[in-house]
C-alpha cells in the first residue's frame, strides 16, 4: 500500500537540523518504533550526524515487545548499537530515575498508541515528562497516528483521586488524540512543565483511518495483534475488572470474552437484542493457555465490528458487561483490588465508581451513558486548545 502520511520517525533528519549540535538523546521507543520502510528509530538515531544516541529506554513489554503484561525486567544493554537499555517498567514509580538521565539531554519518545487511557504507554510519556522537567531535560515526541482517528472522545472522564497506571490523568476512554497532541495535554497539566517539542505527522487529518495512511501496522503489544482489536480494545479492556475472560491467551484476545459458566449462544441473543450500532455478537467457545480461566474450556461471545463509523467501543463495554450479568448475576463478580486498600480494577479502568455501581441494573448502561455525554461534550471542547491537525 502507497504511504500518504509522514509519521514523526519519517521527519526525523528533517527535525534534526533544527537540534543543538551534539544533543544526546535517550531514546523510549519499542517495535512500533519504525518509519515507512521499516528501519527502526533506533537504529535511524545511530546515524544521526548532529545528534549522538546514548541510551535507550523500554517501558511495559520490553524494548522488543517481547514481555506479556505485567512482566518486570531490569536494565540490560544493547550489544548492536553499544548503550545502555533502561527499564522505566521496573523502576521505582514507572519512571526515569536520575542515574538513566546523567548522560543525556533530552528524552526521544517513539511509540504506537492506541488513543485509549488505559494503555500505559500514556502513562509512561507522563511519567517521563514528569521527570524530565525535574531533571531540566528536553522531551521529543515523534508524533504518529491515532488509529481510531481524530474524531470525537467517548467514555467518562477521569476523576480526581482515580489516578494510577491505567489513567494517568483526566481524560475519557477513547481519546481522539494522537500521542504527541496528547503530550501537549499532558504537558499543560503538570505543575512544572518540561520542555516539549512534538514532531508533527505530515499528511494526516482528523478524519483519516489506520488503513488510509498506508503505514505498516505493527504490534504495540502482544495482546493488541491487529487493527479489528483496537477498535474492540476500549470497550472489551473492562472485562479485566471481572471474572470473565477478555480473551488473553487465546487467538483473539479483546475481540472476545467468555468464562466456563457462560451459554454462547444465549449471551450473543441477549447482547445484539440491545440493538448496538456497528457491531454483531457471535457465539464461540475458547479454551485460554493463560490468564484468566487457563486450560478450561470457556463460553462467551466474539465481535464483529460491522460498521466503523457507526461503533461505540465503550459503550458496547457496557451493554456486554451489562448482558453477561442479567444471565449470570450469581457467577459474574468485579475483582477485588489488588493491594489492601486499593480501588477495584474496574474502578482504576473507567476512572470513577459509576460503572462498577450502575452498569449491573436494568437502566444501567443508559444511565451511565447520560452522564458521560455531558462529559464527552466538555472534553471535545476543551482538547481543542491542544490538537495539531484539522
Amino acid at each position: 500500500m502507497r504511504t500518504t502520511i509522514m509519521t514523526g520517525s519519517d521527519r526525523l533528519a528533517e527535525a534534526e537540523s533544527d537540534w543543538p549540535s551534539g544533543l544526546r538523546l535517550g531514546l523510549l521507543t519499542n517495535p512500533t518504533g519504525v518509519n515507512a520502510g521499516f528501519e527502526t528509530t533506533a537504529e535511524l538515531c545511530s546515524r544521526l550526524t548532529r545528534v549522538r544516541l546514548t541510551a535507550l529506554m523500554a517501558c511495559e513489554h520490553g524494548i522488543r515487545g517481547e514481555r506479556q503484561a505485567g512482566v518486570l525486567f531490569e536494565d540490560e544493554r544493547d550489544e548492536r548499537l553499544q548503550v545502555p537499555v533502561y527499564s522505566l517498567y521496573s523502576s521505582a514509580g514507572k519512571r526515569p530515575l536520575p542515574y538513566m538521565l546523567d548522560n543525556l539531554d533530552a528524552v526521544l519518545f517513539d511509540i504506537q498508541d492506541v488513543g485509549v487511557r488505559f494503555y500505559t504507554y500514556i502513562s509512561t510519556l507522563k511519567t517521563v515528562m514528569e521527570s524530565c522537567a525535574e531533571a531540566g531535560k528536553a522531551v521529543i515526541v515523534l508524533d504518529r497516528p491515532n488509529p481510531l482517528g481524530g474524531g470525537a472522545g467517548e467514555g467518562g472522564l477521569l476523576e480526581p483521586g482515580f489516578e494510577s497506571f491505567v489513567g494517568a490523568a483526566r481524560m475519557p476512554i477513547r481519546t481522539g488524540l494522537t500521542i504527541g497532541e496528547t503530550a501537549q495535554y499532558l504537558n499543560g497539566l503538570l505543575p512544572q512543565p518540561c520542555r516539549l517539542q512534538v514532531v508533527p505527522l505530515k499528511g494526516w487529518n482528523r478524519s483519516m483511518g489506520y488503513e488510509e495512511t498506508g503505514l505498516p501496522w505493527i504490534v504495540p503489544s502482544p495482546n493488541i495483534p491487529t487493527l479489528e482489536t483496537v477498535r474492540l480494545y476500549a470497550g472489551i479492556c473492562l472485562f479485566e475488572g471481572t471474572n470473565v475472560s477478555e480473551g488473553r491467551g487465546t487467538t483473539r484476545p479483546f475481540e472476545q470474552i467468555g468464562a466456563p459458566w457462560i451459554d454462547g449462544e444465549r449471551l450473543a441473543d441477549e447482547f445484539n437484542g440491545r440493538g448496538m450500532p456497528g457491531v454483531h455478537a457471535h457465539p464461540v467457545y475458547f479454551t485460554p493457555t493463560f490468564s484468566k480461566h487457563q486450560g478450561e474450556l470457556c463460553g462467551g461471545v466474539r465481535l464483529f465490528v460491522t460498521d466503523a463509523a457507526a461503533f461505540m467501543a465503550v459503550r458496547t463495554g457496557l451493554y456486554l458487561l451489562n448482558a453477561v450479568h442479567r444471565l449470570h448475576p450469581d457467577r459474574f463478580v468485579w475483582l477485588p483490588p489488588y493491594r489492601e486498600g486499593g480501588r477495584p480494577f474496574i474502578d482504576l479502568l473507567t476512572g470513577s465508581e459509576l460503572v462498577r455501581e450502575t452498569v449491573t441494573g436494568d437502566d444501567g448502561p443508559e444511565r451511565i451513558g447520560t452522564v458521560w455525554a455531558e462529559h464527552e461534550n466538555a472534553w471535545n471542547e476543551q482538547r481543542k486548545r491542544y490538537e495539531i491537525y484539522s
